[in-house]
């Protein structure tokens, strides 16, 4: 029995050329550099961050480099499964698309690793596409409206933010002290831009009640500044 699992622990693959170990590295490379145009194109403005965007490459040349060496070896597999558990990452994601990317490049890296080029290509050329079309996505479609004034302009307040936006307007935060209130509504960004063609904007209407402290018209986005 005892012999029986040495020779599992010490089955391998088979012996790779020198050539093939730098076939599965420059392919990897290549479809690496795929994946960083894909992030390329499909993110803008401060979403996109050129560090994240060449670990990407790395990413899938060092899991290329990692299935090459496991290859089959139950004990290399297991040995790296437990030196990946003790590796904490705290780096913060800024879109949620990065994990996907962070995913596509560790499979990448694995089809290479193990040879399976096709699957490798052909994955990559379908979301490349996907991403082209579909990846260009603006989060700055929502508008925060944040009004501070005297606690005895409550309903005034409500009263002129219902007139302009009816219902599309939600009201988030809501704090008032003895003296002042703060309201945060939430909205989408087309109702903002339609309230624009009236004789008078909403920010307008809001300091002619008088007593309004200030008005501010955020733009919100889903970003995690790191």
């Amino acid at each position: 029995m005892r012999e029986k699992l040495m020779d599992i622990l010490e089955l391998s693959s088979s012996n790779l050329t020198l050539d093939q170990i730098f076939m599965h590295l420059v392919i990897s490379l290549v479809l690496g550099f795929a994946i960083f145009l894909s992030y390329y194109f499909s993110h803008e403005g401060t979403i996109y961050s050129k560090k994240f965007n060449v670990s990407l490459v790395m990413l899938t040349v060092l899991s290329a480099v990692v299935m090459t060496v496991i290859g089959n070896n139950v004990a290399l597999s297991l040995g790296m499964v437990g030196a990946l558990s003790i590796v904490r990452f705290r780096t913060a994601i800024k879109d949620s698309r990065d994990t996907t990317y962070i995913f596509w490049a560790i499979v990448v890296g694995i089809c290479c690793g193990v040879g399976d080029y096709v699957v490798a290509g052909l994955g990559t050329f379908v979301l490349f596409v996907v991403m082209l079309l579909l990846g260009r996505v603006s989060n700055d479609n929502r508008i925060l409206i944040i009004i501070k004034t005297t606690l005895s302009n409550e309903r005034k307040v409500e009263g002129i933010v219902f007139d302009y936006f009816n219902k599309k307007a939600n009201l988030k935060v809501k704090n008032s002290t003895e003296k002042s209130i703060e309201f945060i509504y939430e909205l989408p960004r087309k109702y903002y831009k339609k309230s624009l063609s009236r004789d008078k904007s909403v920010t307008e209407a809001l300091y002619d009640l008088k007593n309004v402290e200030y008005v501010n018209i955020v733009s919100q986005n889903d970003e995690i500044s790191g």
